[in-house]
């Protein structure tokens, strides 16, 4: 699993540069031909982790809710996003990362209750959900460059 952990600390990594180094008012502007903006990107595969590995293997989220209820699958991206949220972010993108690590290490995850994703991949425990995960992200990164692309007009 030690690949895969460290392909999640890169798209993470990824995705906070992407964070740190787009204006605020970018990273909330959506582009024509999307239906979310690139802050929501992020902020959405902060709680889609938290779902895949704490809620199916019924453990408490290691995030407030607010991040769930606001970010997961099915939500519209605010547009008031305030600069404080965003640092929020900044420090959830690294520390839920570790967390996952340490509580994967611990033997934390003990049941996991089978889940088929909206991409048709089954996960039946959560070494399947942290592969799955990356590849969610991945997508997620992939979205976030584009937006920011359609956004400044220019080679990204």
């Amino acid at each position: 699993m030690n690949y895969h952990f460290q392909a999640h600390r890169q798209v993470r990594k990824n995705l906070l540069d992407i964070l740190q180094d787009t204006s605020h008012e970018d990273l909330l502007l959506i582009p024509d031909g999307f239906n979310n903006n690139i802050y929501w990107n992020i902020a959405h595969t902060v709680a889609t982790q938290q779902l895949l590995h704490y809620y199916l293997s019924g453990n408490p989220f290691r995030i407030d809710k607010y991040w769930i209820e606001t970010y997961k699958k099915g939500t519209l991206p605010n547009l008031n996003v305030q600069k404080s949220e965003v640092e929020d972010l900044e420090f959830l993108l690294t520390e839920t990362s570790k967390t996952l690590m340490k509580d994967f290490d611990s033997d934390f995850f003990s049941d996991y209750t089978p889940y088929t994703t909206s991409f048709g991949v089954d996960l039946k425990s959560i070494q399947d959900a942290i592969i799955f995960n990356n590849m969610h992200e991945s997508l997620h990164y992939g979205y976030a460059m584009a937006q920011k692309r359609a956004i400044l007009g220019e080679k990204y």
